[in-house]
């Protein structure tokens, strides 16, 4: 009996789609799921007369595939993920490969990498990005672990990935837990750029009075533009042109406004944190959807706390793309990017990771959630200066910052004043204001730190480090 080139535990639908992936693009397959019923049904319905095979159990399964053994687990992260791996162990052999397609928090995948690596196994962390159509038509795929376990499964990845015109969405990201942590920075991305179209949405909804099509007829402008043409946008504008089918009105306004996150987006503020990195557009996205989730709190504080519109304030018309709103977006957006970016870049550093910038740009560019035409850019940004410390200071960014940077600030002052918040909005101003400000007042926070805890301090006109007896009247 011939055995199968590729394995996958778990048939979710992101199991299910990839799995499909894989046999069209010419490699036959076994499949196990902990319930057989679901294995049962896959192979009746959409596994039906394809090189895919079933498997009653984690003996049979193994005895199914070719050496060495190529296993991508698509389950959930934590625990059971490790579960599978202590249950499936036993039955591997040398130089077999384990792959967890799933969103595990990267220290995790580090420890599963060396434990698995010190047995003779190779295994690979690698984050898949682009929803179950990606993962059936072409997802982009962040794979980290040993570069050997990477090579035995490069000519599977490369034909399953999502393709561009330089090349498939797939790349070698580096050692241990990197293409888990890539991925979950990605994440981080999308989490800001999702926040960012939601507050555009609001105030034009709130602001310019405009229906569920009318912003989607600026949507669809703004998908035209270099800047703003990506997948967020396009599905953004097919979420506003949705009618509810039984009243005709537009379904968006149907939903409740409360947003989940399953912890990527958490993940990505924290190691920004444990590493120093500044990230406050991705933080104020996180924190926005915390904060929805406090629906019934918010019903009553706005009884209490009187919310009204105070104001109304220029946003622009739909003939010119609702401009000043649109250069919000604009400088918003390329903020999340640059903060994912900085983030990349501290922690290969810190880590040892060497990520190579452009090549994850690339990847980015087809299949995945954050795919947009603005990578193009970020790529070319990062090949012209490889140790760029901050997309902002690259010439094409630095050149939008100056020409959007009042437009942004208008609309962040007239939500102010008209109620309505808009935290990527303000939080991105805020951070490009600190970026391109030579002195900050935290001089001042320093000065208060060594004067309550002699913390001590640096100065401007001499080396070394210094401590004043502040609350002596004599101090100078």
């Amino acid at each position: 009996m011939t055995k199968a080139h590729f394995g996958l535990i778990g048939l979710g639908v992101m199991g299910e789609n990839l799995v499909l992936n894989a046999e069209r693009n010419g490699f036959s397959s076994v499949v196990y799921n902990r319930t057989f019923a679901k294995t049962e049904a896959f192979l009746k319905s959409r596994g039906a007369g394809k090189a895919i095979t079933g498997a009653i159990d984690l003996q049979d399964f193994v005895d199914k595939l070719e050496r060495p053994r190529r296993i991508l687990m698509m389950i959930k992260a934590g625990s059971a993920t490790d579960a599978v791996i202590d249950q499936i162990s036993p039955y591997l052999q040398e130089g077999d490969l384990l792959i967890d397609g799933g969103n595990s928090e990267f220290r995790d995948t580090e420890r599963r990498v060396a434990d698995l690596e010190s047995k003779s196994f190779g295994y690979i962390g690698m984050g898949v990005s682009g929803g179950a159509k990606g993962a059936l038509e072409g997802p982009s795929m962040m794979p980290g672990g040993t570069k050997a376990s990477y090579d035995a499964i490069e000519s599977l990845l490369t034909k399953m990935a999502a393709q561009v015109e330089d090349g498939p969405c797939v790349a070698y990201i580096g050692p241990g837990g990197s293409g888990h942590f890539v991925k979950t920075v990605h994440n981080g991305i999308e989490y800001g750029i999702e926040q960012i179209l939601a507050e555009a949405y609001d105030v034009m909804r709130r602001v310019g009075g405009m229906t569920g099509s009318d912003m989607a007829d600026v949507l669809a402008q703004w998908n035209t533009t270099e800047e703003l043409s990506s997948y967020l946008v396009e599905i953004t504008e097919i979420c506003l042109r949705a009618k509810d089918q039984k009243e005709g009105n537009d379904l968006v306004e149907k939903i409740m406004d409360k947003a989940g996150q399953k912890g990527t987006g958490l993940w990505t503020v924290m190691s920004a944190l444990e590493l120093g990195a500044s990230v406050p557009t991705i933080y104020a996205a996180l924190n926005g959807r915390v904060l929805s989730s406090m629906k019934e709190e918010r019903i009553k504080a706005e009884l209490i706390l009187n919310r009204t519109m105070i104001k109304s304030f220029e946003i622009g018309n739909k003939a010119d793309g609702m401009r000043p709103l649109m250069d919000a977006v604009v400088l918003s957006t390329i903020a999340s990017y640059a903060q994912g970016m900085e983030l990349l870049r501290i922690a290969s550093s810190e880590f040892n990771y060497s990520l190579n910038m452009p090549s994850i740009a690339q990847i980015w560019k087809g299949g995945c959630i954050i795919r947009s035409r603005l990578l193009n850019r970020i790529q070319d940004a990062f090949n012209l200066s490889p140790e760029l410390p901050n997309l902002l200071i690259d010439p094409w960014f630095a050149e939008q910052v100056k020409n959007r940077l009042p437009n942004l600030a208008m609309i962040v002052s007239g939500a102010a004043e008209a109620g309505i918040p808009v935290p990527c909005f303000s939080s991105s101003l805020d951070y490009i204001n600190s970026y391109r400000t030579a002195r900050l007042p935290q001089n001042l926070v320093q000065a208060m730190r060594d004067c309550f805890g002699s913390h001590t301090y640096e100065r401007i006109d001499k080396e070394g480090n210094f401590h004043t007896e502040w609350l002596d009247s004599n101090a100078n």
